[in-house]
């Protein structure tokens, strides 16, 4: 490839990377001069390429907005980056797609690129092993995802047909704060005016979305993913469980996410939890942090809770108290255990 066409496709590629581009700009990138750039402009316009000319103190060039540019252009790095983005995405749960777009579209990217990168990349993604197992995600519907996602956006509330995860087909209005994907699953977090709460609502479950008139202003406070997070630890399950834990809430939360437990910050020296140590201990008042958790079973928590290596005191319920016990008793009779011979 000559150098001048070389560098009419490196111009077309910064110009895809949207926006205005300063011929300065332009110039430098490329290593021509400003009146060689507006050359290389004019040979894209007269392969129909919609190069606007933008006027004005920034002004410079970009492509027409909404212009879809054939033939697909990626270099090395950017094809590969694409092809690992939509099979991670697939393993995730995050590409919002449902069925097979995933894979047609990383099947169509294949049919465009050279032999020579083809090759490569499927080299790689044939190679390629993942340490954890594929994610068993619920994807949303596209129809229910990009109006959703505009409604955030422009703050436009939106009626959805919802069916809860106990059965119960209806139509909620809500006005939606945000779109958070977390554990292989969509969320749409906001304001139910059907029941004048702030609730959260899994995307899949969403069988069709209306935008409806007007606007609302999102409500200061905690972000979308923590309202989410905060939803998920505090759903209605069968226990709820509070312990208090000797650290600080950032450091407990290193070890309990949002999603399992709600951590709140304690003053230091909290009354009533001693921990058996000595006068030199009790004169140096602990971090103690209160952890609120909702769960269905109690069993898993004593080993979650000896993995802290923290300090902790059970508040309630009582059978978790039991739990921790025998949990503690089996410990102490494995430690004692000889291996077995032979």
């Amino acid at each position: 490839m000559s150098r001048p066409v070389s560098r009419v496709l490196t111009l077309l590629e910064l110009l895809q990377a949207g926006g205005v581009r300063t011929v300065a700009d332009l110039a430098e990138r490329l290593g021509v001069a400003e009146r060689t750039v507006r050359r290389y402009v004019d040979h894209l316009i007269d392969l129909d390429v919609p190069v606007e000319s933008v006027r004005g103190r920034y002004g410079g060039y970009r492509l027409a907005p909404g212009h879809r540019m054939p033939p697909l252009m990626l270099t090395d790095d950017e094809a590969l980056a694409v092809l690992l983005g939509l099979v991670s995405g697939r393993r995730t749960g995050l590409t919002a797609a449902a069925g097979t777009a995933g894979e047609t579209a990383a099947a169509k990217i294949r049919r465009v690129l050279p032999e020579r990168l083809r090759r490569r990349l499927d080299a790689v993604l044939d190679s390629v092993a993942f340490t954890a197992p594929p994610a068993e995600s619920a994807v949303p519907e596209t129809a229910v995802l990009l109006p959703v996602a505009d409604a955030v956006r422009h703050h436009r509330p939106v009626a959805i047909r919802y069916t809860g995860g106990r059965g119960g087909d209806g139509e909620r209005t809500l006005y939606p704060y945000g779109l958070v994907a977390h554990a292989g699953r969509w969320y749409v977090t906001g304001r139910d005016l059907s029941v004048g709460a702030d609730r959260t609502f899994r995307l899949d479950r969403v069988a069709g979305v209306r935008i409806l008139p007007g606007s609302f202003e999102p409500p200061a406070g905690p972000d979308p993913a923590e309202r989410v997070l905060t939803a998920l630890a505090t759903a209605p399950y069968r226990h709820a469980v509070t312990l208090w834990v000797q650290g600080t809430a950032e450091e407990i939360r290193t070890r309990l996410p949002g999603s399992v437990a709600i951590v709140a910050a304690e003053a230091p020296g909290r009354g009533g939890l001693g921990d058996g140590a000595g006068a030199e201990a009790r004169s140096e008042p602990q971090t103690w942090s209160r952890v609120e958790m909702r769960a269905e079973r109690l069993d898993w928590l004593p080993g979650v809770l000896a993995s802290l290596d923290r300090p902790f005191a059970v508040e309630r319920p009582d059978e978790l108290r039991d739990l921790v016990a025998d949990f503690a008793d089996r410990l102490m009779e494995s430690a004692r255990r000889t291996p077995p011979h032979g």
